[in-house]
């Protein structure tokens, strides 16, 4: 009995408190989310109890709030609680700097092994003056999708890059290697080989190749619309609801709509722009930008909108950013409240009535295309800024 509190003593003695921290702080956030959403004062999704995570299958991850926390002089070397001297893939000279001038203050240090290597993260407050964006009176509809990764109001076509489908060959061969070795068994407690092991690692370091190569172009692609354009305009996708369909779900997931939102959305505050969120049943494909006749139907299939009325023939994807593009400045114009528009793809109802669809030819040739009529048959666009 003492010689296994001996080894529970020094098994805490080497580990620093935060490694147990930062399990209790997960569990207490698990915890508040479920009582936040059994007691209604959480949206979204109901959030069930907190279940056990194995550490076989979870990222292992450590947070550091105290102790010592810096960046060496020769900005190669990271010092943290515990771990001592650690040597950086990266060069640390911009935070150093910023650390030097007194402009940055090291909050916390989170590290975490990913794909085979460590990573570790510094949480910095920094002193900054926030930046104007080049083109301060530019305003860009982007309409995302799987073909062209997004299609701007300007005219760019974005490519999807689909890192995905470009590693699938390998991936395959990877897992299919792997399926031939001995792996573990948790209910005869056979335990994987070592080969098993190293294929693991192997289709484990694969799949995070692909992850940090979307993760990259879609910085790179945020960065530069945040810091050119003063105003940006995206929909609110069901992501969700589209990864239902089983023929494009593994496009539409490496694609990523969700994360190109979030990078989207904290850094318009960063450089001091805006975002605006089209409604969700706004028809910016099926509305014509040119006189804002709205099509009943527009089959997937069309990637050229032709629109009945005026008689435009536009690429649909094009079509759709330029209406979203022309939301911002009716948002401008009409003050906090919501955005008004032509054409539902679901009957909403609002303030009594019914929204119905309009059809086409019902609008007056010349009339923007995303500015509301005064009539009965309008639905509404919410938008937010953030």
């Amino acid at each position: 009995m003492e010689r296994r509190e001996d080894r529970c003593r020094a098994v805490v003695a080497e580990c620093s408190k935060e490694a147990f921290n930062s399990g209790l702080d997960a569990l207490a956030r698990a915890l508040k989310n479920w009582s936040d959403s059994r007691g209604g004062k959480r949206a979204g999704r109901p959030v069930g109890f907190p279940r056990f995570k194995s550490r076989r299958r979870t990222t292992p991850t450590v947070r550091f709030t105290t102790g010592t926390i810096r960046v060496e002089s020769d900005r190669k070397h990271v010092v943290l609680p515990r771990l001592g001297r650690l040597k950086l893939h990266e060069s640390a000279r911009k935070l150093a700097r910023r650390i030097d001038n007194g402009t940055a203050r090291i909050m916390s240090a989170t590290v975490r092994r990913d794909g085979g290597r460590w990573h570790v993260s510094l949480c910095v407050e920094v002193e900054r003056v926030v930046p104007v964006p080049a083109r301060p009176d530019s305003t860009v509809g982007v309409d995302i999708g799987v073909k062209h990764l997004a299609v701007l109001s300007t005219g760019e076509l974005v490519p999807n890059p689909r890192h995905l489908s470009s590693a699938q060959r390998r991936l395959r061969r990877l897992a299919r290697s792997m399926s031939r070795k001995t792996g573990p068994d948790r209910r005869t407690g056979q335990r994987p080989s070592n080969r098993w092991q190293r294929a693991s690692a192997r289709l484990g370091r694969a799949h995070a190749r692909v992850a940090h190569l979307r993760r990259d172009s879609l910085h790179k692609l945020t960065t530069r619309l945040t810091r050119e354009h003063r105003a940006i305009v995206v929909e609110d996708l069901n992501v969700a609801g589209m990864l239902r369909n089983r023929r494009l779900a593994r496009h539409i997931a490496d694609a990523s709509f969700g994360e190109l939102r979030r990078q989207l959305t904290y850094k318009t505050q960063w450089n001091g722009g805006r975002l605006f969120i089209a409604d969700r049943w706004y028809p910016s494909s099926k509305t014509c930008s040119g006189c804002g006749a709205v099509k009943t139907k527009l089959a997937l299939s069309e990637r050229t909108y032709t629109c009945q009325t005026c008689g435009l023939t536009i690429d649909r994807d094009h079509n759709a950013a330029l209406n979203l593009a022309a939301l911002a400045a009716e948002y401008d114009t009409a003050g906090s409240g919501p955005v008004a528009a032509r054409g539902a793809d679901q009957k909403t109802r609002v303030r009594g009535q019914v929204a119905v669809k309009r059809e086409p030819g019902t609008a007056t040739v010349g009339q923007t295309g995303t500015v509301s009529p005064q009539g009965e048959t309008t639905d509404r666009v919410l938008t937010r800024v953030h």
